[in-house]
């Protein structure tokens, strides 16, 4: 078997090589978990940096940095199963959802980041905010039209056309052309709800596609001690990895952000050893 995305992972362990078995679906395998992140310093340093350099740096941006950089760091993050078969993803994919404004009917543009190992904050930071000023412009992105097109036809016509769309998913023949702009075919979809004051929350995978994570950002907040804290809630695809390489992984997550100094090196750059293996 091939594919274009990824390289097929051969010999897995007994366990997990009949796992995608037991639980075919995606959404039969998830495992969700919150962690509480001490922002306080990272608050410090995205102020220090936009005052002293001009830069336009946001928590939301930190968050990707540090989630693209876990997931070089922690290549299992970025497997996921198709086909009932493991496969590397080649690349590491970021999604969100950019509003085109702040009011309940505004159109949500779905946006894709291509890290590359080479990226800093203030690349992440720069695509971002350049992507999403694109897209208000703009207005809605390709798939955003085919959406619209596909949404018109007749239901049975969905039906058929979803199902034959599965099948080729499934033998890894999935068009191209359908994947580009997909949260779907990312490695993690992260969802800024501090953005509109809400709270993290679990949020489903999907048994569509390829995506094994996805991430949640709730609104800042003070701790009993005056800390700045905000809760992210993430949810996984059990069947990819066992729980002490998820949280291993989270863990590295959380350092990053609460030693921001670390995201201005490159994704790619060394991390101690202690902190990745």
């Amino acid at each position: 078997m091939k594919r274009k995305d990824a390289v097929l992972l051969h010999d897995p362990d007994p366990f997990h090589s009949i796992v995608p078995y037991v639980m075919p679906k995606r959404t039969e395998a998830e495992v969700s978990t919150t962690i509480i992140l001490d922002i306080t310093e990272l608050l410090k340093f995205i102020r220090k940096h936009n005052e002293e350099e001009g830069t336009n740096y946001k928590l939301f941006h930190c968050i990707c940095t540090a989630v693209a950089k876990m997931i070089y760091h922690r290549p299992k993050m970025n497997i996921f199963i198709a086909g009932r078969k493991y496969w590397q993803r080649n690349d590491i994919t970021l999604s969100f959802v950019a509003k085109q404004k702040f009011e309940d009917e505004a159109v949500e543009t779905l946006m894709t980041l291509l890290v590359k190992e080479d990226m800093n904050l203030d690349s992440v930071s720069r695509i971002i905010l350049g992507d999403v000023e694109k897209a208000r412009s703009a207005g809605n992105n390709s798939l955003d039209k085919t959406m619209e097109f596909v949404g018109k036809l007749p239901r049975f016509v969905l039906e058929i056309f979803f199902w034959i769309l599965s099948r080729m998913e499934y033998h890894g023949i999935y068009p191209e052309d359908l994947k580009k702009g997909d949260p779907n075919y990312t490695t993690c979809l992260l969802s800024n709800l501090g953005s509109i004051h809400a709270d993290s929350c679990y949020h489903h995978l999907s048994n569509f596609g390829t995506n094994s994570m996805m991430i949640t950002i709730g609104t800042m907040r003070k701790d009993d001690k005056g800390r700045d804290i905000v809760d992210v809630t993430a949810t996984l695809d059990e069947r990819i990895a066992d729980g002490f390489y998820f949280a291993k992984s989270l863990q590295l997550a959380k350092y990053i952000l609460e030693h921001p100094k670390l995201l201005m090196d490159r994704i790619g750059d060394p991390l101690p050893e202690d902190l990745i293996k």
